[in-house]
């Protein structure tokens, strides 16, 4: 493995119309994974389809947003917003694939997927590719961990989980439920590393994946995130490096995304965020890359 496989397509990235700039966010950071000089290569994939999201969602939530006649996760009913989440879901669902196929890592540079449960989408998150790819990996007799770093609660991922009663194949760790208090180093680690013995105990003997949402919404500066609380940009690296070689030590592919991150400049710009999701790209090469 010479390069980090990144499944992305121009597509995927549109103006929502809205406060959130996840939806343009993965034209903007691949092009700057790609002036950085980074190993990444770029890998084609299908959109996911209405069948897909109907595994996990409601088909009446699905096709109604679809056509236009239910608002999506950034509160529109822009249908141009609304299918390019087919793919988005699409990315990370083959992102999932390869990285369960070739036992390594890949990444799908989306967001706005953990607010959208079963029949419903909010907090710009509209279908939830998360599920949509935990499914597609429990029908091929996986289990999944799921490690949601955004700074929100994931709570239409649980909701999903318990609505088709996953929780003994999905296990699920959320930044936003599981750290309610202010972020301390030596607990966020020690519950990281808790629950991944803990998916290792409690899986199923098959193989394994991990699903982890690299969100830069924990930034101590992000102004949707836990304020003072927060991370800074070194324990932000720190985190990724956590995440990245403790499923390399227990041999678990790996898939991550972007997931919230909403810093702006004085011009509206995003370099901050930009910045953030470089370095855990930077962590994700070190680990995977240079350090085997």
């Amino acid at each position: 493995m010479q390069t980090i496989p990144v499944f992305y397509c121009p597509q995927m990235s549109v103006e929502s119309g809205g406060y959130s700039p996840s939806a343009s966010k993965p034209e903007r950071v691949v092009a700057d994974w790609q002036s950085a000089g980074l190993p990444i290569e770029i890998r084609d994939f299908a959109p996911a389809s209405v069948a897909d999201l109907s595994h996990v969602h409601c088909p009446e939530y699905v096709n109604g947003v679809l056509a236009g006649e239910i608002t999506n996760g950034h509160g529109n009913t822009n249908q141009k917003v609304s299918k390019s989440c087919l793919l988005t879901v699409g990315s990370f669902m083959a992102a999932a694939v390869e990285a369960a196929g070739h036992g390594f890592v890949a990444c799908s540079p989306t967001s706005g997927f953990h607010h959208a449960s079963y029949d419903s989408g909010r907090s710009f998150c509209t279908f939830n590719g998360l599920m949509a790819a935990a499914w597609k990996t429990l029908a091929r007799d996986w289990s999944v961990a799921i490690i949601d770093c955004d700074a929100h609660f994931g709570d239409g991922t649980q909701n999903i989980i318990s609505h088709k009663k996953l929780h003994d194949r999905v296990h699920h760790w959320t930044y936003g439920r599981d750290i309610p208090a202010a972020f301390e180093w030596a607990r966020f680690e020690t519950q990281i590393n808790r629950f991944v013995e803990t998916f290792l105990a409690e899986s199923n003997a098959g193989p394994r994946i991990v699903f982890y949402q690299a969100g830069a919404d924990v930034h101590v500066d992000d102004p949707l995130g836990p304020g003072e609380s927060g991370m800074c940009d070194s324990e932000m690296r720190q985190r990724d490096r956590l995440i990245f070689e403790l499923c390399r030590t227990h041999h678990l592919p790996v898939v991550w995304n972007l997931a919230g991150g909403y810093q702006r400049d004085e011009l509206g710009g995003i370099p901050k965020v930009l910045k953030l999701h470089r370095a855990t790209m930077e962590e994700c090469v070190r680990c995977f890359l240079t350090a085997r």
